[in-house]
């Protein structure tokens, strides 16, 4: 277990790093110029130089780099060009934001996509399961910005019950959760339910069928076990997408996440800012991997660390 655990942070770790560096050199190949965005439409071809010194971009890029994993190394990503402060500091401020977004949306995924999922595979070939087929294909064919702006205008603006932006109450969070989460219900409930249809069709449940065991130990306690390893990795990867920034509902809702930081950003071409933003989401999408394999064998006996868990 140890063995294991040591060898999927490695792999973690050198996964950041790749993803971070590889990132380093598209922002310096992208166009545009940080010190103009700096120094704004009045500066002088001499501000401009002054300003690209202060930030180090006079140097070449293997310098820019060098200095860049220097720092990384000492927990230093430098100064943020639009915000003045250091940008793993901005960048955490913002983090608890995008983590509150994320946890409810997937929370809200898990809470009505497994029942309605186990709901329509039990009733196959009905009208239930035709019914929910074409609500789940209605789900995923929304765009989440055209999502935002019908349920933004419906209940903040037609019937004025949550607001409309920002995140200054709670009630202010249930707009762009249930943005978030039509989509992934729409997703993690059409899984659960090939999931579920294909193993309340294997031989192991007609035979416990057979020796009398009641329908709901046979949905939950044997298919919904054999069932949960697929779903658990689609709600992880799902969180872990997330965390990595839900862009256009965070923008949509003036939502004071990553999302929103990382257009900020990109509009100024600020490195620093970018390079944090990219480390700290990376590193949480990779844990919530990694977590989410470690809790395999919590799901499947059958599953054994290093063995099963690889596949």
């Amino acid at each position: 277990m140890a063995r294991y655990l040591a060898l999927r942070v490695a792999q973690s770790l050198l996964t950041v790093f790749l993803i971070v560096s590889t990132v380093f050199v598209l922002v310096r190949l992208a166009p545009g110029d940080p010190a103009a965005a700096v120094g704004g439409p009045t500066a002088t071809t001499a501000d401009l130089q002054a300003i690209r010194e202060e930030m180090g971009l006079v140097d070449s890029v293997p310098q820019q780099y060098w200095h860049f994993i220097t720092g990384l190394l000492q927990g230093d990503l430098g100064l943020s060009y639009s915000f003045r402060e250091p940008a793993l500091d901005v960048v955490l401020d913002r983090l608890p934001y995008t983590i509150t977004l994320a946890g409810s949306a997937i929370l809200l995924t898990a809470l009505i996509a497994i029942p309605l999922g186990v709901f329509t595979a039990r009733r196959a070939n009905t009208g239930w399961d035709l019914g929910a087929n074409i609500g789940t294909i209605a789900g995923q064919s929304m765009p989440e910005f055209w999502t935002g702006i019908m349920l933004l205008t419906l209940l903040s603006v037609v019937v004025p019950i949550f607001p409309a932006s920002g995140f200054t109450t709670w009630p202010a969070l249930v707009l762009p959760a249930v943005t978030i989460a039509l989509l992934q219900v729409a997703l993690i409930s059409r899984l659960v339910h090939r999931e579920m249809a294909t193993n309340l069709a294997a031989p192991y449940v007609t035979v416990a069928r057979s020796r009398g065991t009641g329908e709901r130990a046979l949905t939950w306690r044997y298919a919904f076990t054999n069932s949960s390893i697929p779903v658990l990795t689609a709600l992880g990867t799902r969180f872990a997408a997330m965390l990595n920034g839900v862009v256009v509902v965070e923008v949509v809702f003036a939502w004071p996440g990553i999302g929103s930081l990382v257009v900020r950003a990109l509009e100024t071409r600020d490195y620093p800012l970018i390079q944090a933003t990219v480390l700290v989401t990376s590193l949480l999408a990779i844990g919530v991997q990694l977590l989410v394999d470690l809790l395999y064998p919590l799901f499947d006996p059958r599953v054994r660390v290093g063995k099963a868990v690889s596949r």
